[in-house]
């Protein structure tokens, strides 16, 4: 069985082929209604979740409303594939403390507040919140007419998809 490092892994490793394909001009190209926003933005998005994820203080807490925000990543390909590659490292050294219980701090839409996890339920919803942000990328893509290699970027595995024959 697979564990979440591995899963999160597979599916951060997917923004490498976008990342090869696109130009910096591509990357930053915010004309996509109705939201314009651009690839970069959202990529830097992602990226900046899963290096808070990897960022526990002294007293076991992550502050997921504490991120970089570097917007270079958002209009460098060289500095996001740089910034994921960090991110990488990072989370391959986490399998020890997969099980570990943590406070995770966020905002979700009413001030900060603490949220029991443990690691292993952060990266998990690091890695759904990864493949909803690679569907708005899906959109932007087709909407500049950007074609990648992979068939299922932007499809979470449970979700019914046409173009696979399921028998």
């Amino acid at each position: 069985m697979h564990n979440i490092i591995e899963s999160s892994l597979f599916t951060l490793k997917k923004s490498k082929v976008l990342l090869n394909k696109l130009s910096n001009e591509e990357l930053s190209n915010s004309s996509v209604s109705p939201y314009y926003s651009s690839i970069g933005s959202h990529i830097r998005h992602i990226y900046d979740f899963y290096d808070c994820s990897c960022n526990l203080n002294h007293e076991g807490i992550i502050d997921l409303t504490s991120r970089k925000r570097d917007l270079s990543v958002e209009v460098c390909c060289d500095s996001a594939m740089g910034y994921l590659n960090q991110i990488l490292e990072r989370l391959s050294v986490l399998k020890d403390k997969i099980n570990e219980r943590i406070i995770v701090i966020d905002d979700l839409g009413s001030g900060k507040i603490k949220i029991n996890y443990t690691y292993e339920a952060l990266l998990a919803q690091a890695n759904s919140h990864t493949i909803h942000h690679y569907a708005i990328i899906g959109y932007i893509l087709d909407r500049l007419n950007i074609e990648i290699e992979d068939n299922n970027f932007g499809y979470n595995p449970t979700t019914p998809n046409s173009r696979i024959n399921f028998k």
